[in-house]
């Protein structure tokens, strides 16, 4: 692990001197500083860690060094230290972006301990970012055909609203990926987003869920729980998988709509919420009305924007774009190379009808990065993992598609040969007899070809 680095700036030599010996005790190299204008040269060429800022300085003063420094790079922390400290200075320090302020005499353990949080805090603040920039890339609208560029415009102008959404598509096609990306790009991004499975909570608990229990409400009540609307406050609640909840439920959850007031489950207390309510489902919410299992009220009520989002197998153009991003996602996530697919391989995936949509996908793409060895996926490696084998979905095969004769000449002998073997078991002598070829030929387009027998 490299040593941090630590920048003392100070007009006294006796000053920079003694922190400097203190601080290379504890591990740190150190760099100096007697003026602002040299400190911005040292921050500039060697990025520093941390730094310790007089306050008082010739020329360039210790609040104007700090706010050039934190134009320059605000997340390294500034800790400022002067010997005619006041509130009012501390104060302008602080509101300038200083991590702490130190008052002369320095204490030996007061500057150890404030540049150890400070770089703790740096490190948090680093990961924290990280963490986002990860979200954001996992969490990306992938694909750049017609209705993907409608969506993204839907999804641009419904965030500025405070309005409820009604998210519908089939199960996969990332409801959840829409739902945060209304709450990242609305107003109340910097309120939590909290996520509610109507489908996978136990109808006898979702109401504990949504609204909260007192302690001894029911058994098994030990103590007091806040819900989710409750834990969303300023916040986007989203109800995912909404056609799920049962009548009872959506008679309180409508009544929360309307007045942003409920009780915890076992309470007589009215809290009040300031929530944005997203919803989403996979069913036919109105046929859903119609047979009397969903509140035509209720569906009114969120059923303000609807955003419908299209299956995968009405653009199948964005699916190399997707597949790009699922390698590159994975590679991060196991630490390992990007491998390619060759266009055999992306041409099979996209002339598959993709019945769990993005998430079946992204299964495939996640299996082939772990079972295949080599850096490019081809279409042999699909059939050996038996991908697909039992969906019976694929589109004919387009030989069209490929740009010289020769490659669509290879494409159908292989696929053709291939499938003879199927019928034929795998017997290479009969299927040679059937296609009425020698059988040492045979052989030697099997091997050329890199076809392996696959069990169905």
């Amino acid at each position: 692990m490299s040593k941090k680095v630590v920048l003392i700036v100070d007009d006294e030599e006796g000053i920079r001197e003694s922190l400097s010996g203190i601080l290379e005790d504890e591990g740190y190299d150190v760099l100096t500083a007697s003026s602002g204008e040299d400190a911005l040269t040292a921050a500039k060429e060697h990025v520093p860690d941390i730094i310790f800022l007089d306050v008082w300085l010739p020329e360039m003063d210790g609040i104007e060094t700090l706010s050039r420094l934190k134009e320059m790079d605000s997340s390294i922390p500034v800790i400022m230290i002067s010997g005619h400290g006041n509130i009012e200075i501390a104060v302008k320090a602080t509101r300038f972006g200083a991590y702490d302020f130190l008052e002369k005499p320095l204490s030996l353990e007061k500057v150890l301990i404030a540049a150890k949080r400070a770089l703790e805090r740096k490190s948090l603040e680093e990961e924290n970012r990280s963490l986002k920039e990860n979200l954001i890339r996992k969490y990306r609208l992938t694909g750049d055909s017609e209705k993907m560029r409608v969506l993204r415009q839907q999804i641009e102008m419904a965030a500025q609203s405070n309005s409820r959404v009604l998210i519908l598509g089939e199960s996969g096609t990332g409801k959840e990926l829409v739902a945060r990306m209304l709450h990242e790009k609305s107003q109340r991004a910097s309120g939590p987003f909290v996520e509610v499975n109507c489908a996978a909570i136990p109808q006898e608990l979702i109401e504990s869920e949504l609204f909260g229990h007192e302690k001894g409400a029911f058994t098994g009540a030990t103590e007091r729980k806040n819900g989710k609307f409750e834990l969303a406050d300023k916040g986007t609640l989203f109800l995912d998988e909404i056609g799920d909840m049962t009548l009872q439920t959506q008679a309180k959850v409508l009544r929360v709509i309307e007045t942003q007031v409920f009780q915890r489950v076992g309470g007589s207390r009215n809290i009040k919420v300031d929530v944005r309510i997203i919803a989403a489902t996979n069913k036919n919410l109105l046929g859903e009305v119609k047979n009397g299992n969903f509140r035509e009220d209720l569906y009114f009520r969120l059923n303000v924007i609807p955003i419908i989002i299209p299956p995968l197998k009405e653009r199948n153009n964005d699916i190399p774009q997707l597949i790009g991003h699922f390698i590159e996602l994975f590679a991060a996530e196991y630490g390992v190379k990007p491998k390619e697919m060759s266009h055999d391989v992306i041409k099979i995936f996209q002339d598959y009808d993709w019945p769990g949509n993005i998430r079946e996908l992204k299964n495939a793409v996640e299996r082939l990065m772990i079972m295949v060895p080599s850096n490019v996926i081809n279409k042999t490696d699909v059939d050996v993992l038996g991908m697909f084998r039992q969906q019976h979905t694929f589109k004919e095969y387009d030989y069209f598609s490929y740009k010289t004769l020769k490659d669509a000449r290879d494409a159908f002998e292989r696929d053709f040969i291939t499938r003879r073997l199927q019928e034929n078991n795998w017997n290479v002598s009969k299927t040679a007899e059937a296609i009425d070829v020698e059988r040492s030929n045979l052989h030697k387009k099997i091997k050329a070809y890199e076809i392996t027998e696959t069990k169905d």
